[in-house]
């Protein structure tokens, strides 16, 4: 049922000028591992900033609200929860301050994500056992009951980030696991049936609040799948094939991994729009793509970079083992041609480290320049260094 529920939610958030969710692509609505690197890394970026605007809005407010506990508690309470919320404060500084490394920030998004929702968590079950003992009226009492409404604020909060499900329930694990503690500290005395209703209405929060949430993902999956997709042959575009490959070549880069890019061009494209038209064209190009997608392994990335050239992002895989299955590739062909015959390629090869390149479009300069030598070669061939 609830898989249902996310795809009808998916499908509204997705809007009709962005189109609809691909099938495999509501898995991603579930576990963030399946998300491609740069759907990943904009969606940490968003989640990062949220998460320090929001501590910027607690940082400020949490001690503001120890003067209020001063105004109306008596001093010695007031003074004990002021401890809480120095700590908390404390915790929501250091989200602002420690978490701005731009290399890790998938890493820092979710980190500094689940302190955020840790902390008011730890804060509820703290000025719970502070304030249990205390046998307040008027004000004081009105204040201390304010403390009981932390759980739902916290949970309503999970919509303001774009989260999968499972990332959802993981945030409001602590909230929960608080107030379940909180009542067994004082089991004798709690309102068992009172408690048992606002365990289930914080779970409806927590449940409205994660399909928000999964919305919000759902209409970045669209939005960014369409824009980094060429509308025609279904490649990415070379807007997208360039943060991809900018993405990879700064993790090879770290990893001290191989990174190969190959540069494709159909040989005597020019020939095919101008004898037989544009549509033969077009469907020439996406024969192509679909022949090429065929070849690519698992990992491996194909953008349409311009007209009737395409860019092959090859990671972990050395200019050997690149050439080996490049030439697979143009073994296998890229289509027929409108007036008969195989349509052919020209492909340049170059390799992040065996080239010494130290920059991602220095990379497709290169394999450019060898697929150019290639044509010059005598075309439907693969050049991986140049002449000599």
């Amino acid at each position: 049922m609830l898989p249902k529920v996310i795809e009808l939610l998916g499908r509204k958030a997705s809007g009709a000028q962005f189109g609809s969710l691909a099938r495999e692509e509501f898995s991603w609505l579930f576990l963030p591992g399946r998300h491609i690197s740069l759907i990943g890394a904009r969606r940490a970026d968003m989640l990062l900033s949220r998460t320090k605007l929001v501590a910027a809005l607690f940082a400020i407010l949490t001690p503001l609200w120890g003067i209020v506990d001063y105004r109306f508690l008596p001093e010695a309470l007031a003074q004990d929860l002021l401890l809480g919320r120095a700590l908390a404060t404390l915790a929501f500084v250091s989200i602002l301050a420690f978490y701005n490394t731009p290399a890790g920030l998938v890493r820092n998004s979710r980190l500094a994500l689940l302190l955020l929702f840790s902390v008011p968590s730890f804060f509820f079950l703290y000025s719970t056992v502070i304030l249990a003992p205390h046998a307040l009226s008027g004000m004081a009492a009105a204040l201390a009951a304010t403390h009981a409404f932390l759980p739902f604020l916290v949970l309503a909060g999970l919509s303001i980030f774009p989260l999968t499900v499972l990332e959802a329930a993981l945030l409001a694990l602590p909230i929960l696991v608080a107030k379940a503690g909180a009542g067994l500290l004082f089991w004798p005395t709690v309102d068992w049936p009172l408690a048992l209703g606002t365990l289930w209405l914080l779970l409806l929060i927590g449940a409205v609040a994660t399909l928000a949430s999964v919305s919000q993902l759902a209409f970045i999956i669209a939005l960014v799948r369409n824009a980094i997709r060429d509308p025609l042959t279904g490649a990415f575009s070379r807007q997208g094939g360039s943060e991809l490959l900018a993405l990879q070549f700064n993790q090879s880069v770290r990893n001290g991994t191989p990174l190969a890019v190959a540069f494709i061009d159909l040989d005597e494209f020019k020939r095919i729009n101008d004898e037989h038209g544009h549509e033969a064209g077009d469907r020439a190009l996406v024969a192509a793509v679909q022949q090429m997608t065929r070849q690519l392994r698992t990992g491996d990335i194909l953008a349409r970079w311009g007209g009737e050239e395409f860019v092959i992002i090859m990671p972990n895989t050395a200019a050997a083992k690149a050439a080996v299955g490049l030439e697979r590739t143009r073994a296998a062909g890229f289509g027929q041609r409108p007036e008969g015959g195989p349509l052919t390629a020209c492909i340049g090869i170059a390799e992040r480290s065996a080239d010494q390149v130290d920059d991602w479009s220095m990379l497709v300069d290169l394999a450019d320049a060898r697929m150019y030598e290639a044509k010059q070669s005598g075309r439907n061939r693969i050049v991986t260094r140049p002449a000599a």
